[in-house]
């Protein structure tokens, strides 16, 4: 059995990172329009997330407004610990 690719990630240090990204409409620039984002990422560079959003200036016409960012280490679920050994009572 494989790990999945997302577990992969986690165990080199990736962490689940969530983006709202605001931007301007292109045709309406006093109007501002919400996007989600969600990928893992390594905390506190977001290589991905400066990744996705170089492809957004560079591509998309609506410009940036403004950027908020939760991540694991900001925001952090239970801990995986690696177990050493295992005990069965039968």
């Amino acid at each position: 059995m494989q790990a999945s690719p997302a577990f992969e990630k986690q165990m080199a240090g990736y962490g689940l990172t969530t983006a709202e990204i605001l931007y301007r409409m292109p045709d309406h620039p006093a109007l501002l329009q919400s996007y989600l984002w969600q990928d893992y990422d390594l905390f506190p560079e977001f290589p991905t997330l400066k990744k996705f959003l170089d492809f957004w200036t560079r591509t998309l016409d609506g410009p940036l407004f403004r950027i908020t960012v939760g991540h694991r280490a900001l925001i952090k679920p239970v801990e995986f610990k690696a177990v050493g050994a295992e005990f069965r009572l039968a």
